[in-house]
């Protein structure tokens, strides 16, 4: 065994041992603090081991890699292979039985997850401590989830108390799957709203049922024919003051690696300069990142 897959080994050994109660990030490979595993991220489903490679790997790592999963994993673990850096990022099932859908728990909370068959399962992991926070702050105030996918901000928040929550993404089957979420809680769906519509020709829509105690964005670095996050993140912070109730917080998120938090403090500052920089949250112990400020940046404005 090569000297990157013997550390990946040694590393999942001990974080299957025990396995985690909850779904959570077992290797960071992304974060760059292990030379020669900078592709690989191993994330636990309870029960399936989702191992995803981000750029093809090195000649004879890939054998490599399949044959480490196979001798680590006990009878009842099920492995999936996913191969993000080609087109529709195809999954194949190692060992154990496929499952198209998968239904998991973060800090109490159920969501159903996607395998296989898209880009992303339906729950970006690294939010974890984003989602807590919302849970935390969330008791009685109108809530407003910008780009809001699979409705995991909307789950935390109703889970939190709060009032009302409206998710905006222009991906009904998204808002679909968080109706799903939102029902394996046992949520009250007349605390929720859904609009499937692109943002920046909905703004009436959005006025509407504000105005709103908390404001999530958490967009795409890039969605084809509709967000370009350098371009087009100051016409949304811009819209916070007609948006925003007196007092009103905000989590404005950004996880493109390149782009630091910065960036979100000088266009806040530039377009809303009635919001005032709070602090940042700390991203999951599970995502190390080498250098210092990498990885999400979740903000907060108030």
């Amino acid at each position: 065994m090569t000297a990157a897959i013997e550390t990946l080994h040694q590393h999942l050994l001990t974080a299957l041992n025990p396995p985690p109660n909850e779904t959570r990030r077992l290797f960071h490979g992304r974060g760059r603090c292990w030379p020669g595993l900078e592709q690989i991220t191993v994330d636990w489903l309870q029960g399936v081991l989702l191992v995803a490679l981000f750029r093809e790997p090195p000649e004879g790592q890939l054998e490599e890699l399949q044959a480490m999963l196979r001798g680590l994993a006990p009878g009842d673990m099920a492995v999936l292979i996913q191969h993000r850096y080609l087109p529709d990022s195809p999954g194949y099932w190692l060992l154990g039985e496929p499952c198209a859908h998968k239904v998991i728990e973060e800090d109490g909370l159920r969501y159903q997850l996607d395998l296989g068959m898209k880009q992303n399962n339906g729950l970006f992991l690294d939010m974890r401590h984003g989602r807590r926070w919302v849970r935390e702050q969330a008791a009685g105030k109108r809530v407003l989830n910008l780009f809001a996918y699979t409705c995991g901000f909307s789950v935390a928040a109703i889970a939190g108390g709060a009032e009302h929550v409206v998710n905006l993404d222009m991906s009904r089957a998204a808002l679909a799957r968080g109706r799903d979420n939102h029902r394996l809680n046992g949520h009250d769906l007349g605390r929720v709203g859904f609009l499937g519509h692109e943002l920046f020709k909905s703004w009436g829509k959005v006025r509407k049922s504000g105005p709103y105690d908390l404001i999530i964005i958490d967009p795409p670095s890039f969605q084809k024919g509709s967000f370009a996050l350098t371009q087009d993140y100051a016409k949304i912070l811009r819209r916070l003051p007609e948006l925003l109730s007196d007092g009103g917080t905000v989590l404005a998120c950004v996880n493109d690696p390149g782009i630091g938090a910065q960036f979100l403090i000088d266009g806040m500052a530039e377009q809303a300069p009635g919001l005032k920089f709070i602090e940042r949250l700390e991203n999951p112990p599970e995502f190390p990142e080498v250098e210092v400020g990498g990885g999400l940046k979740a903000l907060v404005f108030r």
